[in-house]
């Protein structure tokens, strides 16, 4: 166990971060690179879970980077003990993109653990995309429910990040009501336990295909698709290209792929598109082109839902749905472990509602059934 040494941060509010990792090579790593951010402090290092559980009784952290596998005691072990003895600590969970990992990593976020990381294996370009999400990551989850996001302006070479803005608005819903087509669902951080306690409430229910982008890499979208199927008891899977949208089923982004829908023809059900454009809000899949392309093939027959996330994806979308006389809402902050996504949906104007987790469900069940 040792104490890193990082630069001292400019202001008293600095993130405390402690790193976990067996490897001291990763340690050092991961040390270096947040410590030289002065939003941030390293306060602690520890090789094992073990350890890292003695450091946080005798120090205050906001955020641990937890890697998985390590001896003594594995990360998995440790978030366990975190959750009963630290239960406001937010936790990133490290590990390499393995679908053992992935499946380990999505029961770590079921469990409490705030956000995931893969660590780099080979490549500069890799340690730099890994640096650069791990920072986002940790700030997100050490500033959340710290302040209020803004709708997105969002700059081509800045990273997400959670600003000050005005207290939310919402709308009623004004236009006709059309009974929905089809369901869009946007979430990130935060998401996958959400996402699993929604399709929970919705069991049995809600008939229209639900189209959804989350934040996540190539080796979790499968596993996580089958998480879904099995807690809303619907057919859920990665989306395929040229696949028609069929009722009762969930079609989740795949990772690394943007998800869009196109219209066939008149009388022939919309079929998925997948392409690896440009990143939108640094992110593959995003939600914004998901929204749009939804919003011109069903136009007012359209129910879109932003949940828990950092960053602003989304914000642009649901001017598309808005225009086309869709319906929006929004997680509330309360219940978001970030409320990036939602928060900049909601300071748009353009939601009718902000729900507290356990409301999203039988919401979406009252508007998929026109009772709303």
């Amino acid at each position: 166990m040792t104490l890193a040494s990082p630069a001292m941060p400019t202001e008293a509010s600095a993130i405390r971060v402690m790193v976990v990792d067996d490897s001291a090579v990763v340690r050092g790593m991961i040390s270096r690179q947040l410590g030289a951010d002065p939003a941030l402090t390293v306060v602690a290092t520890a090789a094992n879970g073990e350890l890292a559980l003695a450091e946080l009784d005798r120090r205050p952290v906001d955020v641990v980077v937890l890697d998985i596998e390590m001896p003594v005691m594995d990360g998995m072990a440790a978030l366990a003990r975190m959750r009963e003895r630290h239960p406001t600590v937010k936790v990133v969970m490290a590990s390499t993109f393995t679908r053992r990992n992935a499946e380990i990593s999505l029961k770590a976020l079921r469990m409490g653990a705030g956000d995931y990381v893969a660590k780099p294996e080979t490549g500069l370009g890799a340690a730099e995309a890994f640096q650069q999400e791990l920072l986002a990551k940790v700030k997100a989850l050490g500033r959340a429910r710290a302040s209020t996001p803004r709708a997105p302006a969002v700059s081509p070479t800045a990273a997400p990040a959670t600003v000050v803005a005005a207290p939310p608005k919402t709308r009623p819903h004004t236009g006709k009501f059309v009974r929905p087509a089809v369901i869009a669902i946007g979430a990130s951080t935060g998401g996958p336990p959400a996402l699993l306690k929604v399709f929970e409430a919705i069991r049995g229910s809600v008939e229209q295909p639900i189209l959804l982008t989350q934040h996540m890499p190539a080796a979790f979208t499968g596993p996580f698709a089958e998480q879904l199927a099995r807690a809303g008891d619907r057919p859920c899977a990665e989306a395929v290209d040229g696949e028609p949208v069929l009722p009762g089923r969930c079609y989740v982004a795949p990772g690394g792929w943007h998800m869009t829908v196109e219209s066939p023809g008149v009388g022939v059900p919309p079929i998925i598109r997948l392409n690896q454009e440009a990143p939108e809000n640094f992110c593959r899949p995003a939600v914004d082109p998901m929204l749009r392309s939804i919003a011109r093939v069903y136009g007012s027959a359209v129910v879109t839902l932003i949940l828990t996330g950092m960053g602003a994806d989304g914000a642009r979308g649901v001017d598309s749905i808005a225009r086309a006389g869709g319906r929006i809402a929004a997680q509330d902050e309360a219940t978001s472990v970030v409320w990036g996504m939602p928060g900049a949906v909601a300071a748009t104007g353009l939601a009718e509602t902000l729900l507290p987790l356990d409301e999203v469900g039988p919401w979406l069940v009252r508007i998929s059934e026109q009772r709303a």
